[in-house]
C-alpha cells in the first residue's frame, strides 16, 4: 500500500510549505498558475494549501486508482509519469492519455461519481491528492480556480481530434512527440529532452498503432534527423521539421 506522506514536512525538501512569509506551492502545481494571476492573498493560498495531501510512492505498475473506485479527490502529478487505461468486458485495454508533473488525473470521474478508468503509475510517482468536494466548494469563491478547473476538463479532450479521422501514423506519432513536448515545457522542463517511461506498446494502443509501426515511425524520425534515441531518453533535433510532419493531425 503506498504510504502517505504528511503535509508539513522539511522544507528544505519540500516546496510546498509555509515558510511563514509567504505559501509557496510546487512550480509544476496544476494550480499555481491561478494563484499567480489572481494575486491570491496568503490567506485565500492557505485555503488552497490545506485541502493538499501528499500520497505515495507508488511504483511502475501500481494503481493510483482503479475503474468504479468512488470518485472522491482528482490528484495533481507532483513527480514521475501515470497512463490511464480502460478495460472493455473481453479484457482488452485501452490506453487514454499518458500525464506529466504538474497535470491532473481523475477529473473523468466527476460523473458519474466513479473513475471510469485505471490510473497506473509507469515510474516512481507522486501526486498531491485534492479532496473534490473541498475544493469544488472553494472554487465557488476563487473564480480562477473555478475557471481552472474547467481549464482543466477541456483539456481532457485536447488529444481526441488527434486520434481521429484520415490522419497518418506518421502525422499522429509527431504530433503525440510535439505535445509531450510542449507539456513538459510548460512545467518547465526540457522541451527537447524527453523521458518516454511509457512502453512502445502502450505508445502505440494510445495511438491507434501496432507496437511494431510505432518502432518503426521512431527509427525512421531518427534516420530523417528529427529526433535523437537512447534507452527511454528521446531528445527532439529539429521541431521543425517535427511540427511539419505533425501540422495534419495539430491543425484539425
Amino acid at each position: 500500500m503506498p504510504r502517505k506522506i504528511p503535509l508539513i514536512i522539511d522544507p528544505r525538501r519540500d516546496p510546498m510549505v509555509d515558510d511563514g512569509d509567504r505559501v509557496r506551492f510546487c512550480s509544476t502545481c496544476a494550480f499555481s498558475g491561478v494563484c499567480i494571476e489572481a494575486g491570491y492573498d496568503k490567506s485565500a493560498l492557505a485555503e488552497l494549501h490545506v485541502l493538499v495531501e501528499h500520497v505515495g510512492p507508488f511504483r511502475a505498475g501500481e494503481h493510483v486508482f482503479r475503474a468504479h473506485d468512488p470518485f472522491k479527490a482528482i490528484y495533481a502529478v507532483r513527480a514521475g509519469m501515470v497512463k490511464t487505461v480502460s478495460v472493455d468486458p473481453d479484457g482488452k485495454e485501452q490506453v487514454l492519455g499518458f500525464y506529466v508533473p504538474g497535470e491532473v488525473i481523475g477529473l473523468s470521474g466527476i460523473y458519474p461519481e466513479h473513475y471510469p478508468c485505471n490510473a497506473v503509475a509507469l515510474e516512481t510517482s507522486h501526486f498531491c491528492r485534492f479532496s473534490f468536494p473541498a475544493i469544488s466548494s472553494l472554487a465557488t469563491r476563487m473564480p480562477g480556480l473555478q475557471q481552472q478547473l474547467f481549464r482543466l476538463l477541456s483539456k481532457e479532450l485536447g488529444m481526441t481530434a488527434m486520434l481521429a479521422g484520415d490522419n497518418t501514423a506518421e502525422a499522429r506519432m509527431a504530433a503525440f512527440l510535439v505535445d509531450l513536448s510542449e507539456r513538459f515545457a510548460q512545467r518547465g522542463f526540457s522541451g527537447t529532452l524527453l523521458r518516454m517511461s511509457m512502453s512502445r506498446i502502450d505508445i502505440g494502443n494510445y495511438l491507434r498503432l501496432a507496437a511494431e509501426t510505432v518502432s518503426r515511425l521512431l527509427t525512421r524520425m531518427r534516420d530523417q534527423g528529427l529526433i535523437r534515441i537512447e534507452g527511454r531518453q528521446l531528445e527532439i533535433i529539429d521541431s521543425d521539421g517535427l511540427r511539419k510532419l505533425a501540422r495534419n493531425a495539430i491543425d484539425r
